[in-house]
């Protein structure tokens, strides 16, 4: 059986459309509709089940694909290791938040730019990036949400803490801590809110967690990067909801002040998505191991 047949009925059961196995293998769609056509000559059985949006398998490739993938992941690992023995040669292009990366993953990567890593980034939200993971823009996506179907494969990284935050004086004119405990969520409303979508994504996370509340008012500041937010708060435009790793130096420094300490703080967790079988690309698994290795301390 033609191994390039197999290589690209797998990609099209991961992908679960022709035409997006068809970018992700450098295909025309013609090509690939024409190659699993002969697979299912060959094997005298359909292998997929045709619909307006896709492909779902059917049992009998649902089974083929259970067996011959690992094989071929493993063949791509072994003829791609040879290209890079001692060093990593190739681009890796790396997409996710653009605070998460600045911050902490980018940084982390520094050791294997020395061993020769390129590196190319994209930002974006998390629904954008996984498409365009899915579609091969991107070798290696942090995303806040997990990715669904076989085509990506996601692995936690880690999980934040959210903290909310705000300068001195806000804090000095609520009471403190004790006050807003005592009086809840309604003790705030004085205060206007920074955040990053008017949507209130991170506000509305930590009012429905700590609150059981939703907010009741719109925010005052909208910026769309959360180290902006930072910034506003700093300044004294209001309150505003942000991972602990960000904004910790500006607590050390009683730049802002937490208004509250949760037993339980609301948190969020982070993946590390790839195409599946990508792992098998030796510059892709360096970058991967190591930030998972080094995540670890964060």
């Amino acid at each position: 059986m033609d191994l390039a047949l197999l290589r690209t009925f797998v990609t099209v059961h991961r992908a679960g459309s022709f035409t997006r196995a068809a970018a992700l293998l450098g295909l025309s769609q013609p090509a690939v509709t024409s190659q699993i056509r002969a697979l299912e000559r060959q094997l005298g059985r359909p292998l997929f089940l045709r619909w307006a949006r896709g492909v779902t398998p059917t049992t009998i490739g649902d089974e083929l694909a259970h067996k011959v993938a690992p094989h071929l992941d493993a063949l791509t690992e072994i003829t791609e290791a040879g290209l890079d023995r001692d060093s990593v040669t190739r681009t890796l292009h790396f997409a996710g938040p653009p605070e998460f990366l600045a911050e902490r993953a980018l940084p982390a990567l520094t050791p294997l730019i020395a061993q020769g890593l390129s590196i190319r980034t994209a930002f974006g939200p998390a629904e954008e990036l996984l498409s365009g993971l899915a579609a091969g823009h991107h070798d290696l996506t942090v995303t806040t949400t997990r990715p669904r179907g076989g085509l990506l494969t996601a692995t936690p990284l880690c999980d934040e803490e959210h903290v909310l935050i705000a300068a001195p004086h806000w804090a000095a004119e609520l009471g403190g801590s004790a006050v807003l405990r005592a009086g809840g969520v309604r003790v705030l409303d004085p205060v206007p809110l920074v955040e990053v979508h008017e949507s209130l994504p991170l506000i509305a996370r930590y009012w429905s967690a700590v609150f059981d509340a939703k907010p009741a008012a719109s925010a005052a500041v909208i910026a769309a990067d959360l180290r902006a937010v930072l910034a506003c708060v700093m300044a004294g435009a209001g309150l505003a909801v942000l991972p602990r790793y960000l904004c910790a130096d500006a607590l050390d420094s009683g730049e802002v002040v937490a208004l509250l300490d949760p037993p339980v703080p609301p948190l969020r967790t982070y993946f590390l998505a790839v195409r599946t079988g990508t792992l098998g690309l030796p510059h892709i698994a360096r970058a991967y191991e190591w930030l998972l290795r080094t995540a670890v301390d964060w």
